[in-house]
């Protein structure tokens, strides 16, 4: 049975519930708050905000820029969270099948990326299940993985 996930615009009904949405503090320091990414997304027009929702309830968020450090046709993902009560139930499995496909079906799509934090073994064999692969690190000492776009 496959799940009932789709992703929908950050409004302005559903933003504050994105915002409030919980991390487990261990993994606070792997990502910025869901805020500051909403806030980035509404100055940035590349980026795009995407609430996560299994059935009628909001259960993550993730955002992509769709000219990742002003290359034409590269992608980058900069957020990906779902709510931890909600983890291990395949709902970030399939949000990240939806917005890999929503990013392929842009014109142009040469390159997608993401980056995590090296020491979070979790983020890399999930990643790595898609296709990325590790291509170093960025200034900020996160890895970069990437996935071509028919991959």
């Amino acid at each position: 049975m496959e799940l009932d996930v789709r992703l929908a615009a950050v409004t302005e009904e559903n933003f504050e519930a994105v915002m409030d949405l919980p991390l487990l503090k261990q993994q606070e320091d792997y990502l910025a708050s869901n805020a500051y990414s909403i806030a980035q997304a509404s100055f940035y027009p590349d980026f795009q905000a995407r609430a996560i929702y299994a059935g009628p309830e909001l259960v993550g968020f993730l955002m992509y820029d769709r000219q990742s450090n002003d290359r034409v046709g590269e992608y980058g993902i900069y957020r990906f969270m779902v709510d931890h009560r909600q983890q291990g139930k395949g709902i970030g499995r399939r949000a990240m099948e939806l917005v890999l496909a929503e990013i392929r079906a842009c014109a142009g799509v040469e390159r997608i990326t993401i980056c995590y934090h090296p020491e979070n073994p979790v983020a890399k064999d999930f990643y790595a299940s898609f296709g990325f692969v590790e291509v170093g690190l960025d200034d900020d000492h996160e890895m970069i993985a990437e996935i071509l776009p028919g991959a």
